[in-house]
C-alpha cells in the first residue's frame, strides 16, 4: 500500500473520530424547573409537572385568543357584506375581552393550586 493512501486513511479515521466529539460539544445543558430542583426526584418531577401545566395553560389561552380573533374577523367580514353592524363587532370585542380575562384569571388561580 502506498504511503500517501495510508496517510489519507489515518486522516480519515482521525476526522471520523473527531466529528462526534464536535457535534456533542455545543449541546445545551438541561434546565432546572422554574421552582427549583427540589430535594428528591419526586419534588423535581412535580416541579417539571408544574412547568408543563403552565405551558398547557398558556397554550389554552393562546387558543382562546385566536378563537376570539377569528370570530371578530368573521364579524368584520359580515359587516362588509351588510349582514351585521358595527355594534356587533363592538359587542364581539367586549365579550372576547371578558372571556380572555376570565381565562387569564382561571389560569392564574390554577397555578396557585399547583
Amino acid at each position: 500500500m502506498p504511503k500517501k493512501t495510508k496517510t489519507l486513511r489515518h486522516i480519515a479515521i482521525a476526522v471520523a473520530l473527531a466529528v462526534p466529539q464536535l457535534t456533542f460539544a455545543a449541546l445545551p445543558q438541561a434546565q432546572a424547573p422554574s421552582r427549583g430542583e427540589g430535594t428528591n426526584i419526586i419534588q423535581t418531577l412535580q416541579n417539571y409537572g408544574y412547568d408543563g401545566a403552565m405551558l398547557l395553560a398558556l397554550l389554552l389561552l393562546a387558543a382562546m385568543f385566536l378563537g376570539v380573533a377569528a370570530h371578530a374577523y368573521g364579524v368584520y367580514h359580515e359587516i362588509h357584506e351588510g349582514k351585521k353592524k358595527w355594534r356587533d363587532l363592538g359587542a364581539t370585542a367586549a365579550v372576547g375581552v371578558c372571556i380572555i380575562g376570565v381565562g387569564i384569571f382561571l389560569a392564574t388561580r390554577a397555578t396557585n393550586i399547583l
